[in-house]
């Protein structure tokens, strides 16, 4: 078992409900992320929150991102907790926002544009020119998005967030329409963001069971519980405890095979 350990809270949920009208979305909302830190690893978190399709996992993803207020609760961030606010996370949704009549090099900088640390412009070709080299986007640079396939522009949008700055980075459906071979290059990407920084903290919303699970040190599911309106956290499940995170080869494990099988049941 990878050595580890949890510290101070990055983000917490607590007691979320979202109404329209008389109808119930989320009800009693409550989960938190630790700080985890491992010796040698500039370890960040990598969290997802799995559900059926049409369970409310949207609408939590608007509130986790401070684009919709709950109707109850709060949704708190950073290491003062504050309630989170619109802009303050890294949003990258299944369909990937880019300005498809700027390049692959302007679209990466308007990352940098918007950062909180100001850059000249020598500074900002350098970073990305770094990031470029190291997410295989060098050649890309002087392309628009449309010349790019799903996969390629799927990474230009999270690696814009990066370059904004933001630790926090929610992604809607990250593996949606992916095959096999572009499926593992996203899990890469994505662990090589999750280690860029400590407090790096990326909140996976999917349904796509296996692909959140090998990937996460934590895993929620949101699901409806008998005679209760409205979708809740019915399971948490802590890999890093069950010894199941950070395995390159995790899928083939039969621990991590029960796991899925776990959880298929709970949805």
């Amino acid at each position: 078992m990878n050595t580890y350990t949890k510290h101070k809270v990055l983000l917490k949920a607590e007691d979320v409900n979202l109404q329209y009208g008389d109808k119930q979305i989320l009800r009693d909302i409550n989960f938190s992320i630790h700080d985890i830190h491992r010796e040698g690893v500039s370890q960040g978190q990598v969290v997802s929150l799995i559900g059926r399709s049409g369970i409310g996992k949207t609408q939590l993803f608007r509130v986790l991102a401070g684009l919709i207020k709950p109707t109850t609760g709060v949704v708190n961030i950073e290491e003062d907790q504050h309630p989170v606010q619109a802009g303050e996370m890294g949003i990258v949704p299944q369909h990937y926002v880019l300005f498809n009549h700027r390049t692959i090099y302007q679209n990466l900088k308007i990352g940098l544009d918007n950062a909180a640390v100001k850059l000249s412009d020598a500074e900002k070709q350098q970073i990305i020119k770094d990031y470029a080299d190291t997410f295989e986007l060098t050649e890309h640079l002087k392309k628009y998005p449309a010349q790019l396939s799903g996969g390629q522009r799927q990474r230009v949008s999270i690696i814009q967030q990066v370059l904004t700055g933001n630790k926090f980075i929610l992604l809607d459906e990250p593996f949606s329409g992916l095959d096999i071979l572009m499926v593992d290059k996203v899990i890469n990407l994505l662990l090589k963001v999750s280690t860029l920084h400590e407090q790096n903290t990326l909140i996976i919303v999917s349904h796509d069971i296996e692909n959140a699970a090998a990937i996460s040190d934590t895993i929620w599911i949101l699901s409806t519980e008998e005679g209760k309106p409205g979708a809740t956290i019915v399971k948490e499940y802590d890999l890093c405890q069950m010894g199941l995170a950070w395995m390159p080869d995790i899928r083939s494990n039969p621990e991590f095979v029960s796991l899925i099988k776990e959880v298929k049941s709970k949805l």
